[in-house]
């Protein structure tokens, strides 16, 4: 140890997991950002200088910060703001109505009212709100209530009326617009949306900044130090890659972030970051240009993922098929063609088909066994997708918390074998297709929790076991969580690990996550301290 320099940091007294072919080590010394060396207490104190800063972790379990490999970032800081309507603050009908009606009543006439989070699944009365509801508890004021999944949504007349949108209005392609004996009933899904979101007043950019910093503040409290910021330009356009530009020149972009472009015809951004070189893998390690996101379905648990069969009691209903196939190749093609890496959403069967035949045929044309094209959500396989996905290079990028939260809506709404077999990590894990893992927040809470109880014991928020041969070993959740979120970035070398030369992101927790029981993880453990590149940036010890 004499010939390495004085560290900076020093955390000792712990039980640090490095990686998951790396084991333990009692101490870990940083210097410049990165880890210097790791090792027991009295090696790493001997690396102690004049200006060293030590932090006793009192036996506290430590690994690799976490990397949530999907969320959005921005609208995890904006509908942090908006009003709360998930199952655990609105499981009735009433209670989510009286939430919208207690935020009208501090607002001026006619502001808008946006909330998110409810299921209708767990909602007492098993179905959607209606514009009707909407109108009776929240009159003077457009009111948009989103489903937890983001792609179905219901509004009031007002909000119509606003829109322009009227009984005779027909949906949108890609889209449903929902009609009751040819009245508008409120209901939106994906592309139908638009018809209300493009009338509300867009944030500005100090509001993006001002989500970005509020949302990674909430994942650095959860441990999480590198996340994907899975949809950029979904919301405002380009102006959200001058939000993190200038965020971050600010200092206020507290997580890693890897930027997945929006991609879709007519929101596109990628043609703008082409043109200015914001190519995949540009960046730094705080903020990288990442992959190219198309939306090829909806959700399973909103019925609007394109299944190859139909959904439960509604025969003529497989979900939305959001893009030709002759579409969907081009762009894949053309972007591939630039450099980019894809990742885009599929859910159902019929799309993720549609995406890798896509991948596949863009591969073939163009050569790159290293692109790691991914298939974001990956929910519902048919025979041989799989084995498509291993010969070409292609990864499934799964969030497992959708099966804390959405596994028991997945059986109410088709068959349960299909349900069941949904994300099936442990068969991912065993053909070499990687293990990563995140929460799509807003979608979910990023809250890790759920979903690392979720992976290990394939349970749902009602205690439903979704096929339990899926279930992974403590170890390997983690290794998702760190190493697993790295290589789904190119960034495997980089972060993931606590080993020399890699970057100083450390969380400690209260509980040890690889001892301690399933349900411990789920309700009791909460992040201590959290590190971003040798720098505290969590402290939650007092």
């Amino acid at each position: 140890m004499a010939s390495l320099p004085a560290a900076d940091l020093i955390l000792h007294n712990g039980r640090i997991w490095r990686g998951y072919t790396d084991g333990w080590a009692e101490a870990v010394a940083v210097w410049q950002g990165k880890v210097l060396a790791t090792g027991t207490d009295a090696d790493m104190l001997a690396l102690k200088g004049q200006t060293t800063k030590t932090v006793d972790l009192e036996g506290r379990f430590a690994c690799p910060g976490l990397n949530d490999n999907h969320l959005h970032l921005i609208s995890t800081g904006l509908t942090m703001g908006w009003v709360d309507v998930t199952p655990a603050a609105a499981p009735t009908l009433q209670a989510l109505l009286d939430r919208l009606s207690e935020r009208a009543a501090t607002l001026p006439k006619g502001t808008w009212i946006r909330a998110r989070g409810y299921d209708q699944t767990k909602l007492d009365i098993g179905r959607h709100p209606t514009r009707e509801e909407l109108d009776r508890a929240v009159p003077g004021h457009p009111v948009l209530v989103t489903r937890a999944c983001g792609h179905v949504s219901v509004a009031n007349s007002m909000a119509f009326s606003l829109a322009g949108v009227s009984d005779g209005t027909e949906a949108p392609d890609g889209g449903v617009l929902g009609k009751a004996n040819g009245r508008l009933d409120g209901f939106l899904a994906e592309n139908a949306q638009n018809l209300v979101t493009n009338v509300i007043p867009h944030p500005t950019v100090e509001d993006l900044i001002e989500a970005i910093e509020r949302g990674g503040r909430h994942l650095l409290s959860f441990g999480i130090t590198s996340c994907m910021e899975a949809a950029l330009g979904h919301v405002t356009g380009f102006d959200e890659m001058k939000a993190y530009q200038l965020a971050k020149l600010a200092g206020r972009l507290p997580v890693r972030v890897w930027l997945t472009l929006m991609g879709d015809p007519g929101v596109s951004i990628v043609e703008d970051c082409w043109r200015a070189g914001l190519v995949t893998g540009v960046g730094d390690d705080m903020m990288r240009i990442g992959g190219v996101k198309l939306f090829l379905d909806g959700s399973a648990g909103g019925r609007t993922a394109w299944m190859s069969r139909p959904y439960k009691d509604e025969p003529g209903n497989f979900g939305v098929q959001m893009l030709p196939a002759e579409e969907v190749e081009r762009l894949v093609m053309q972007w591939h063609r630039c450099g980019y890496s894809l990742a885009c959403h599929a859910i159902g069967d019929a799309a993720i088909d549609q995406l890798v035949t896509a991948y596949e045929k863009a591969l073939a044309q163009l050569p790159d066994p290293d692109r790691r094209h991914r298939v974001e959500h990956c929910g519902f396989l048919a025979g041989g997708l799989n084995e498509r996905m291993k010969a070409a290079g292609i990864y499934p990028a799964p969030q497992l918390a959708f099966i804390h939260d959405f596994g028991d809506s997945y059986i109410s709404v088709m068959d349960e074998a299909r349900a069941r077999s949904c994300y099936p990590s442990a068969t991912w894990k065993r053909m070499g297709l990687g293990a990563s893992t995140g929460s799509d927040s807003p979608v979910c809470s990023p809250d890790p929790f759920p979903n690392i109880h979720a992976m290990i014991t394939r349970q749902t928020w009602k205690g439903t076991v979704m096929d339990e041969a899926e279930r992974l070993a403590p170890d390997e959740v983690l290794q998702a969580y760190t190493e697993g979120g790295a290589f789904m970035e190119k960034a495997e070398h980089v972060k993931g690990r606590l080993v020399p030369g890699q970057l100083a992101d450390i969380a400690v927790f209260n509980h040890n996550l690889l001892e301690a029981a399933p349900d411990t993880i789920r309700d009791r453990t909460h992040c201590v301290l959290t590190i971003l590149g040798g720098e505290v940036v969590h402290d939650g010890r007092g």
